[in-house]
């Protein structure tokens, strides 16, 4: 005796409809606009963006092709930090430039690791805008990371930027006078 368990146990009657379950406050009662749209005055700000610019490192100002690298690696000077290796060669353009590497034999086969050494570097520099900019001779700079900037927060390898750029800005004099002349400014 086979029956439809569906049929004979579910109802297909709907229930009563019920009163708003809602109480009202002293405002009414207010409903959620039937959009998507957030309502005016609401959500979030949008940032003062001339703000966010004057932070941005443009195109020109950033070493992109392995030739720009190799070359400052082998006519320029190297400084050792705490946290970074930094390789430095009188600019032929006008501004500081700047290239960053942290590589698997440096920091370790984990991507995320090399991504992470590579934006405290940049954000070193960023923040190091002041002491590179008082320098009187503009560089190409490349920043070389080292295994131990992992186990830091940003303040280490700002202060080791801050004080290589010291140490670039008393003897700037010289690094102008000692490259070949093909490289100076």
């Amino acid at each position: 005796m086979e029956s439809n368990y569906a049929a004979e146990n579910i109802s297909t009657e709907q229930p009563p409809p019920r009163e708003k379950a809602r109480l009202q406050g002293e405002d009414g009662d207010e409903e959620r606009p039937g959009g998507a749209e957030t309502p005016q005055g609401k959500g979030p700000q949008t940032p003062d963006s001339s703000a966010l610019l004057d932070f941005s490192l443009p195109k020109e100002a950033r070493l992109r092709k392995r030739a720009e690298f190799l070359k400052v690696y082998e006519h320029g000077k190297r400084i050792e930090g705490r946290f970074m290796t930094v390789f430095l060669l009188p600019a032929s353009g006008s501004l500081h430039r700047v290239g960053i590497t942290a590589t698997k034999k440096a920091i370790g086969t984990k991507a995320h690791d090399r991504n992470r050494a590579k934006r405290l570097l940049r954000e070193a520099f960023r923040l190091s805008r002041n002491e590179v900019d008082a320098i009187g001779v503009k560089l190409d700079w490349v920043l070389n990371a080292r295994r131990n900037i992992l186990k830091t927060k940003l303040a280490g390898p700002l202060e080791d930027f801050r004080a290589i750029a010291a140490k670039v800005a008393r003897s700037a004099e010289l690094l102008a006078t000692e490259a070949p002349k093909e490289h100076r400014t």
